[in-house]
């Protein structure tokens, strides 16, 4: 079996590869919620640390790529709101 084989096969078991710009959003908004949890721990905000567990965790959970953003989008302004 070569490897376009597999790939085929995979598809038609309802397995398909995420688009570049998925992966992209999962890297910065993984990235984001890393820097808002260790400065909410750091500065004492639980609020803002556990919105950048969420920003950690949540692509786990959503597979529209368009979605990805749009919760990271209104997870990163709660961090903004939050910022006080």
């Amino acid at each position: 079996m070569n490897d376009v084989d597999a790939l085929d096969s995979l598809k038609s078991l309802g397995f398909d590869w995420p688009s570049p710009a998925y992966l992209f959003g999962i890297l910065v908004f993984s990235v984001i919620g890393y820097g808002a949890f260790r400065y909410g721990r750091k500065a004492g905000h639980p609020r803002t640390m556990w919105i950048g567990v969420g920003l950690m965790l949540y692509p786990y959970i959503v597979s529209a790529t368009w979605l990805l953003y749009l919760v990271g989008i209104a997870l990163c302004v709660g961090i903004w709101l939050d910022r006080g």
